[in-house]
């Protein structure tokens, strides 16, 4: 067992992360590499299951909940990234299990069922209260259109990813980090200075790729703090776990609109029954609600139209308050979270997709090539230096 998981073993698991968040923020963006031991075992997705057919119009879920079980060496953070989740998703749906010994045998929900989030379903959409990236390509000629979807780390409280339309404006690979001064101030009060630019390597926190938005201050990036993904850690950039970032890299072309929204109640549509899917409101949107749910009741009443059945108020206020992130049917009589769990797909701890690698990334899979350390190096050569950008 390594240092840290022996650390919060004992710890409940808000406990677990409130340390885990600490330990991010005082360490910066760009002090921190993704040392060996933070996870049992490291595993990057190579085919793994974010990729959708588009459903067709009228209908807004994709995807399936799915179970697996824990091995005697997993955490949840193991197999939240073998299935492409981030940190919070896995955990808010396993509330009851300890992220860092769930145990030999022990049931894990993968919340792998998203309702699309409301809106055209173009170009990137950024959900930053589901931390969850949606991308719907242009589809090729003869190809069904998709919709691919990636957890994502953004901006803690205080420096917030701005919502709005905006658009990528520049790909660079192997970027350059050129700290903002606001960002060297606040470390250098926490006794961590940082240079003035972090060149390409495991210490800069932009990772592999980077996209800028049309807000300059602002990217959509990778990482070398993976175990961020799916957490607000940021000073404002949209993080990406280093495989998801370097097959969505090749896919966004400069100048696809990206819309930020923040939509915590997210209902929609799937054979022939409304769903709602319901995540925590962002901290300081929760303090200006005060337990509120009008942006709830909104967001199903605009798609409960025709519903001839109507809807079971009390059960959307339980899944709203839940905040499970697992759509779950509401019309009266539907079936409830015991039932859809038990009627789940059964899958392994370690999907077939999943590739392990040393935890020094000397052998980077990154989807659809493996790059080693020589081609790392040649990727240098087109580093961009990401001038005053917050990360």
């Amino acid at each position: 067992m390594d240092r840290f998981t022996s650390t919060c073993s004992g710890l409940s698991w808000i406990a677990a992360t409130a340390a885990l968040l600490t330990f991010l923020s005082l360490g910066g963006c760009a002090s921190l590499s993704e040392g060996r031991g933070f996870w049992s075992t490291s595993y990057r997705t190579s085919t793994p299951s974010d990729r959708f057919l588009l459903p067709p119009k009228g209908t807004d879920v994709v995807g399936k909940v799915q179970v697996t079980e824990a091995r005697n060496e997993d955490t949840l953070l193991d197999i939240a990234r073998r299935y492409d989740l981030g940190y919070e998703e896995i955990v808010a749906a396993n509330p009851e299990v300890d992220v860092w010994l769930p145990g030999e045998g022990t049931p894990v929900v993968l919340p792998t069922q998203f309702v699309l989030p409301g809106g055209p379903r173009e170009g990137l959409v950024l959900n930053l209260a589901s931390l969850r990236l949606f991308y719907y390509p242009e589809p090729g000629p003869g190809k069904r259109a998709e919709v691919i979807t990636h957890p994502v780390g953004i901006g803690r409280e205080g420096w917030r990813t701005p919502q709005g339309t905006l658009r990528i404006t520049q790909k660079k690979e192997q970027p350059s980090w050129r700290v903002p001064a606001s960002v060297r101030r606040e470390h250098a009060r926490l006794g961590d200075p940082l240079p003035g630019i972090v060149p390409p390597g495991p210490d800069n926190p932009l990772g592999e790729f980077a996209m800028r938005l049309s807000n300059p201050n602002y990217l959509i990036h990778g990482t070398n703090q993976p175990y961020g993904v799916g957490l607000r850690v940021s000073h404002g950039c949209v993080r990406l776990y280093p495989e998801d970032i370097a097959r969505l890299f090749p896919e966004v072309p400069t100048g696809t609109q990206v819309r930020i929204i923040n939509q915590p109640y997210l209902a929609g549509w799937h054979d022939s029954q409304l769903y709602l899917e319901a995540h925590p409101p962002l901290a300081e949107d929760a303090r200006r609600w005060n337990g509120s749910l009008k942006s709830m009741e909104k967001a199903v009443a605009a798609k409960a139209t025709g519903l001839a059945a109507g809807v079971d108020w009390d059960k959307a206020e339980t899944v709203a308050r839940d905040a499970r992130g697992i759509p779950l049917p509401i019309a009266p009589g539907s079936p409830g979270l015991t039932e859809v769990l038990a009627n789940a797909p059964r899958v392994p701890s370690v999907p077939r997709w999943a590739v392990p690698i040393d935890d020094y990334g000397e052998s980077v899979h990154l989807g659809r090539r493996s790059v080693d350390a020589t081609v790392a190096a040649r990727l240098g050569a087109s580093a961009m230096q990401s001038s005053g950008t917050t990360e």
